[in-house]
């Protein structure tokens, strides 16, 4: 038996062994730098490497909001928006794709399904009612860019999105119409390119109307194809605001029909006609003649898209010493019965005037100067204001002073400052001439007479309305007392009685009372030469003087003929007639006013 030597021996590990735990050490060492990094690329995500690649994934669409309204006082519609699609397909994705994975409901489940590019050729010609083999031609090619499909409801937009077809999107686009076609097209205006507002309300305001766009955001793989699991977002568009107006359309339309027949029997360059609400200053038409239908403005010229009843400044004539007749009562400087000696004509600091009609030496009333349109007269009753007080009268009825009812190019006239007038122009103004204004001017001096003295601001826009229904009123602007009640009644009886007892018969209503006055303007040439060239014939009244409720005023711009044979008293009669019936404005009860024309 072999005995122990007490020494301990160590057994040898082979170097194989060796090496291979040093390699599995590395390995496992090369295995944490891996997860290391990779735990930093996607759980942390410093360099935001992960979030890069998911945007270059998405793929955004917007979604375009609708455009809001614009409706009448009663919510007839005036211009409109309604939302179509293209349907556009990048050819060299869709024809290099065999089959697609999309999200489809699988009895009450969601699940990932397989579909050949042939069915779901087959499925968009189903949606879009056309061959399949038209729409695989379509889809087959080299093109980055084909529209497929235009004009498609948002119904069947949403059913070709939900087909996740590769390489079709679905492109929004507004479309605006307008239903009442030439029916306040100038104020409506239209849209340049389908988008932006162009001209009329359209123009100013465009903010309002458009709304902001949504979003669609999905995913796209690297293969052009839509990752059915992936991101799929979608922000809701903002519609625009409705925009209701104080426009009556019916009556528009009879106010529009009325000055178009007018003016072509007259052969005339344009008219107006406007009608407003004298207790709320709202405008319930503005008729212009060769209105511009909005759906296709192309088909009248340039300078008839606009509405001249506010940009069209002109010298407007007789319908002005209405200002002077109520300047020189209030000031304390005359009254409707005034007696005043007028020669056949009159000259004043070597300036001569005449009147429209011979006649002699008269003796008249204030109420007879205006009740026949003497310029003699006026003059006379003028000048007992200081040159200073004609001009403060004319600015205090707003003369130079745009209306600002929201539409483009408002004119403010032209005032010019009593120390620049020459000898002749400080009587003119007082009967209209040297000064100019546009007719919605006119109509807002005369709305001051008629309502107590009390000067509303005019109204077009009545309210805004919101997306979810609710409305929001415009509120009306500042007022201004400019004549005491008492001098509002004054020249109220004084335009009464040009109707009932003066030169302007016409305007006569059977059951209304009514006041009113004409005007007469030579127009200067638009050549940029001077002299004139042609006329303006206006006349603007109210009814029923009892209790007035409304004005029109009705111009003419170079009507062909005689001056002195044209006149518009049909016409206001005619429209005037038709507003009081369909606001069923009850008849005059009381006694007209007459008052004497002559001294005896």
């Amino acid at each position: 038996m072999a005995q122990s030597t007490g020494k301990k021996t160590t057994a040898k590990v082979p170097n194989a062994t060796r090496r291979l735990r040093l390699g599995l050490g590395m390995m496992l060492a090369l295995l944490l730098v891996v997860g290391g990094k990779l735990f930093m690329v996607q759980g942390l995500d410093i360099g935001g490497m992960a979030e890069a690649a998911l945007n270059n994934r998405l793929t955004p669409i917007e979604l375009p909001a609708e455009r809001g309204s614009i409706l009448d006082t009663n919510g007839t519609v005036l211009a409109d928006s309604v939302i179509r699609y293209n349907v556009v397909v990048d050819q060299r994705v869709n024809t290099k794709t065999e089959s697609f994975r999309r999200l489809d409901t699988v009895g009450e489940k969601e699940e990932l399904v397989t579909v050949s590019r042939d069915k779901g050729i087959e499925e968009l010609a189903a949606v879009l009612g056309q061959n399949p083999e038209d729409i695989k031609d379509a889809l087959t090619g080299e093109k980055p860019y084909y529209i497929v499909a235009k004009d498609l409801k948002p119904d069947m937009e949403d059913r070709i999105s939900k087909l996740q077809i590769p390489g079709i999107v679905t492109v929004g686009t507004s479309k605006r119409v307008y239903p009442n076609g030439s029916v306040a097209g100038g104020i409506v205006g239209f849209l340049q390119d389908g988008a932006s507002g162009q001209a009329g309300l359209e123009q100013t305001q465009d903010e309002v109307l458009k709304g902001t766009p949504g979003k669609r955001l999905f995913e796209i793989g690297a293969d052009g194809l839509r990752i059915p699991v992936g991101v799929d977002e979608l922000t809701p568009a903002v519609n625009g605001k409705d925009i209701r107006l104080t426009l009556n359309s019916d009556l528009q339309y009879f106010a529009q029909q009325a000055i178009q027949s007018q003016s072509d029997k007259l052969s005339a360059e344009w008219g107006v006609i406007i009608v407003q609400d004298i207790k709320t200053g709202n405008i319930i038409a503005m008729a212009d003649t060769n209105a511009p239908d909005p759906n296709d403005p192309g088909k009248v010229a340039a300078k008839d898209r606009g509405v001249r009843s506010v940009t069209a400044a002109y010298e407007p004539g007789s319908v002005e010493k209405m200002i002077t007749a109520a300047a020189v009562i209030e000031e304390g400087k005359s009254s409707p019965l005034d007696h005043f000696t007028i020669p056949s004509s009159l000259v004043v600091d070597g300036q001569v005037f005449t009147d429209s009609f011979d006649h002699g030496t008269e003796e008249r009333t204030l109420a007879g100067i205006l009740g026949w349109s003497m310029n003699t007269g006026t003059v006379m009753a003028g000048s007992r204001l200081t040159k200073e007080q004609r001009h403060d009268w004319l600015q205090k009825f707003g003369i130079g002073e745009a209306p600002d009812i929201g539409l483009p190019a408002e004119a403010g006239g032209i005032l010019t400052p009593a120390d620049q007038w020459d000898g002749r122009q400080e009587y003119t103004v007082l009967f209209g001439q040297g000064v100019s204004q546009s007719t919605l001017q006119t109509v807002r001096a005369y709305q001051s007479i008629a309502n107590g003295g009390v000067m509303l601001q005019p109204r077009l826009i009545d309210s805004y309305i919101n997306p979810d229904g609710t409305e929001e009123k415009v509120p009306a602007k500042e007022s201004r007392q400019v004549v005491s009640p008492e001098t509002a009644k004054q020249v109220r009886d004084i335009l009464e009685s040009a109707v009932t007892e003066g030169q302007i018969k016409d305007a006569a209503i059977d059951g209304y009372r009514v006041g009113a006055k004409t005007g007469t303007s030579e127009s200067p040439c638009d050549d940029g030469k001077s002299g004139y060239c042609g006329y303006t014939a206006s006349m603007v009244g109210m009814a029923p003087m009892d209790d007035p409720r409304f004005i029109v005023e009705v111009v003419l711009q170079r009507p062909k003929g005689s001056i002195y044979g044209i006149t518009n008293g049909p016409v206001f009669r005619s429209v005037m007639s038709q507003v009081l019936r369909t606001y069923n404005v009850p008849p005059s009860t009381g006694e007209p006013v007459r008052l004497p024309q002559y001294v005896k």
